[in-house]
């Protein structure tokens, strides 16, 4: 092999830029030549291709985002749009190319290598949802820019006496908002692998009311629902002062943590490695520490798992 492709795709991710830098600099270090792919998938199809040297990827682990762009496509998805791409990779002579997104990225990754093109998958989604991995990249940074704005509501909650609901992102998943909540002492965190929890946080708000509790700070998944929705249900039911706020896309940017940067540039790497020893249809991921690799289809068929004790530690705690 002697010239590859990366690509970033879907939502981006703070700790992408690292990824690709990682990418670059460790295939040209193995005598590679490297080409990144703007706008994910649907570069790939309009053949928006260019080389990539190592002043290409300087001063950018720092960075939020993604270099290359990210864009959805749905021509990728049909047979048409996918023999497209197949064909610009010929012409540019890449032999092996590198996807870095979440599960819809992968299922593009497996569609290539089905077709002889070996690809491998990096985890990049701020949700946490990808199986096979303990952490995805920009995940952490995601968790902290929550629990900042969380630490900053809790004190205009603390002076106005009021419930708090926050809406966190994390699309089906509830890592963000459980991780975030027992982070930050919630008082109530509602995900979307747990059912029938609005009754339960009621019945907590009133008896912390009765105890002379004046504030909460509630975290919804917007897997759950909408934060405002919550919000007016508790206020019908306790009748106690409530607010919302959507952190929205605000937890999408900003200069990645310490902990992604090392992450994006370890997985970035050995997407990389797997490549040159002749892997294909392969995601990387993190477990207990240690790289480790995955077959792209078991990975789409395994449901991602919320870590339930974790949950039920929460609730210990905000008691």
């Amino acid at each position: 092999m002697k010239r590859i492709g990366v690509l970033t795709s879907g939502g981006d991710a703070p700790g992408m830029n690292a990824a690709i830098r990682a990418v670059v600099r460790k295939a040209i270090y193995h005598g590679l030549e490297v080409y990144g792919i703007k706008y994910g998938y649907q570069g790939l199809i309009d053949g928006n291709i260019e080389k990539m040297e190592l002043g290409s990827v300087g001063d950018i682990i720092q960075r939020g985002g993604t270099k290359l762009y990210s864009a959805r496509c749905e021509e990728f998805k049909t047979e048409e749009g996918q023999m497209k791409g197949i064909e610009q990779l010929k012409k540019h002579g890449i032999e092996g190319l590198i996807a870095i997104g979440g599960d819809g990225t992968f299922m593009g990754a497996k569609k290539i290598t089905e077709k002889g093109y070996p690809c491998i998958g990096v985890p990049g989604t701020i949700d946490n949802d990808i199986p096979g991995t303990d952490f995805t990249i920009g995940f952490d940074t995601a968790l902290n820019t929550i629990i900042d704005a969380i630490d900053k509501i809790r004190d205009t909650a603390t002076s106005h006496e009021r419930t708090y609901v926050i809406e966190v992102m994390g699309r089906d998943a509830g890592d963000l908002a459980l991780w975030s909540g027992l982070a930050d002492g919630a008082e109530s965190i509602l995900i979307p692998e747990s059912t029938d929890q609005m009754q339960e946080v009621v019945d907590r708000l009133k008896r912390g009311h009765e105890r002379g509790k004046k504030h909460s700070i509630i975290i919804v998944a917007e897997g759950v629902g909408s934060g405002v929705d919550v919000a007016q249900q508790l206020e019908d039911e306790t009748e106690l002062e409530t607010r919302v706020t959507v952190l929205g896309h605000t937890q999408r940017g900003g200069s990645p943590s310490a902990a992604d940067r090392v992450l994006a540039s370890r997985l970035g790497a050995h997407a990389v490695d797997l490549l040159l020893n002749g892997h294909a249809g392969r995601m990387v991921g993190i477990q207990q520490n240690l790289l480790v690799d995955h077959d792209i289809i078991d990975i789409l068929n395994t449901e991602h798992q919320v870590d339930l004790d974790m949950y039920r530690l929460s609730k210990e705690l905000s008691i």
